[in-house]
């Protein structure tokens, strides 16, 4: 069967308002779909769920597809989304509304089934993540606009591929290429050049987003639209497909893609070809997101700037520590930010920052800010603070849950209301480890250098749940020689100081020259909680690679 050409158009709730529209009018496309959900995403439309129980979708969707539904209905592409959040039916009423005041002939179906919150006592958001055999039956039966709730992110890959190439929900290493596909796919750009180790290496300045060709065995073509901004390589594609991942097993609910069998290719400018996935039968549990208010926070940065540092801040926590006495969690951090003889006051300065948290918004709130204010006049030399402390503000944590999947009533609404329901996976497998795979030679001893790890290694880091992975990769295979046997779970802690008393797994990806730390417990209950400077641990490849160490010469 023909190719199917799959696009994004977002990678979440706030992503490019334009990039709908240039997908469509970029070039060919056969689907165009968008990832607009996020752990805290969920949490943000819990909250607007409470306010009005018709929200809960992701209202800008809604915005963009009034500019280009004729567009797309014209070019014949399929929208697949999961922007319908906690309201999937809400949104797909809504897009049946604008389509006709539109006057625009499209089917719009919608899947449900997700939404486990009233078995989950206590909870804001329950949501169980889903597979795509509920988006291909909207699509096979004719479907023209899919919205979902909480699926997987690359469910939205896997079920138009599964729609359009007929496979079953046994053939388990097509379908593995089609999540890996996905999961290239659904963080948009950052496939493309965003966010990139070696964002040197091409015009990054607007990349363009992504869309992958997948062909009926599975294999695929990672590619964008001619003329758009950014760059496609394999370092790119390795930089995404290491994101927010954790071991050799990859597991979602259609199947377990083994990401030690990807190899990956270059196959021409700004196309690099995916292929030689394995998958195997799915865990027997779904994954389940429970989000929950976790109470209220506040926070102040005092500034300290020049001399006696420590001191300073030693007389400032002194003066706060009578307001911080019913406060259940109270956290200082210095950031010593300051140089000595700073040409300017902000490189003169340092940050001490205070952070609270407590189920009681009175204790966090304006005691808490009236205390820090009143030292306005009577603490250190040069007394300021960032910004006044406001009345404190509800924080959300996330917790992950599995779920038998006999529990969940996974549906797919079609278009003419008839309702599908999506049978379960026939065959499971519990996840077990993958065995160390053999490492490469090491390199012959010779002359090093103290050097940062980030000249001859990519790194790329995200947050799951508490946890956060670093994937790093060598870009040579003597980078790779070197980098298998020096960055080891001691050295990851040596270099990541917060990591050394948390437990670091770590998991050798050969064929990718990549290795990807699993930190546990780093940020703490989770993004919504923000317990840590960097809450989504974005940026913390970024400080791996600018730490220094022993480096041979002959990398350099």
């Amino acid at each position: 069967m023909s190719v199917l050409r799959v696009g994004n158009a977002s990678g979440f709730y706030g992503d490019r308002f334009s990039a709908l529209r240039e997908m469509l009018t970029g070039g060919p496309l056969d689907v165009l779909t968008g990832d607009y959900l996020a752990e805290l995403t969920m949490l943000i439309l819990g909250r607007d769920r409470l306010k009005n129980p018709d929200a809960g979708y992701a209202r800008t969707f809604l915005r963009q597809l009034e500019e280009c539904l004729g567009l797309a209905h014209e070019r014949g592409v399929k929208i697949v989304t999961n922007a319908g959040g906690l309201n999937p039916a809400g949104l797909a009423d809504a897009v049946r509304a604008l389509a006709d005041r539109l006057g625009i002939p499209v089917r719009v179906a919608h899947v449900e089934g997700d939404d486990l919150t009233a078995a989950h006592p206590g909870t804001l958001a329950a949501h169980a993540y889903l597979g795509g055999f509920g988006i291909a039956a909207c699509l096979r039966a004719g479907a023209d606009v899919v919205v979902t709730g909480r699926v997987t992110d690359a469910a939205l890959v896997t079920g138009p591929a599964a729609a359009h190439f007929g496979w079953e929900p046994t053939e388990y290493d097509r379908l593995a290429g089609a999540v890996v596909a996905g999961h290239l796919l659904e963080c948009g750009t950052q496939a493309t050049g965003g966010n990139y180790a070696f964002f040197r290496d091409g015009d990054v300045r607007r990349p363009g987003f992504p869309l992958a060709e997948l062909h009926t065995d599975g294999t695929s073509v990672l590619t964008k639209h001619d003329g758009t901004g950014g760059f496609v390589d394999v370092g790119t594609v390795t930089a995404q497909l290491l994101y927010e991942t954790g071991g050799a097993r990859y597991a979602g609910p259609d199947v377990t893609a083994r990401l030690d069998t990807v190899r990956l290719t270059q196959d021409g400018p700004d196309r690099v070809r995916v292929e030689g996935v394995r998958g195997e039968a799915p865990p027997p549990t779904l994954k389940v997101g429970l989000n929950r208010l976790g109470g209220f926070r506040n926070e102040v940065a005092f500034v300290l700037t020049g001399l006696d540092v420590e001191a300073k801040a030693a007389l400032v926590r002194d003066q706060m520590e009578p307001a911080l006495g019913k406060v259940s969690d109270v956290r200082w951090d210095l950031t010593r930010t300051d140089r000595p003889d700073a040409a300017t006051e902000e490189t003169a300065s340092a940050l001490l920052r205070l952070v609270v948290r407590d189920a009681d918004q009175d204790v966090v709130g304006r005691a808490l800010s009236g205390a820090a204010i009143e030292l306005a006049l009577a603490s250190y030399p040069g007394f300021h603070v960032l910004a006044p402390p406001g009345k404190g503000a509800p924080y959300g944590v996330f917790e992950a849950a599995h779920v038998p999947r006999d529990t969940v009533d996974h549906v797919a609404v079609l278009h003419d209301g008839r309702r599908v329901p999506v049978p379960a996976a026939r065959d499971t497998a519990a996840l077990r480890a993958v065995p160390e795979p053999p490492l490469p030679e090491p390199l012959t001893p010779g002359p090093v250098r103290r050097a940062p790890l980030g000249l001859v290694a990519g790194a790329r880091s995200g947050d799951k749940g508490g946890d956060a992975n670093v994937g790093v990769w060598a870009r040579t295979d003597d980078a790779w020689r070197w980098l298998a046997h020096e960055l080891t779970t001691d050295r990851f802690r040596e270099l990541i100081p917060e990591a050394r008393d948390l437990t670091v797994t770590r998991h050798p990806l050969p064929n990718l020259r990549a290795l990807n730390f699993v930190v546990e417990g780093i940020l703490g209950e989770g993004v919504a909680a923000q317990a840590r400077f960097d809450p989504q641990a974005k940026a913390l490849g970024e400080w791996l690679r600018a730490r220094h160490l022993d480096i041979p010469e002959a990398l350099l």
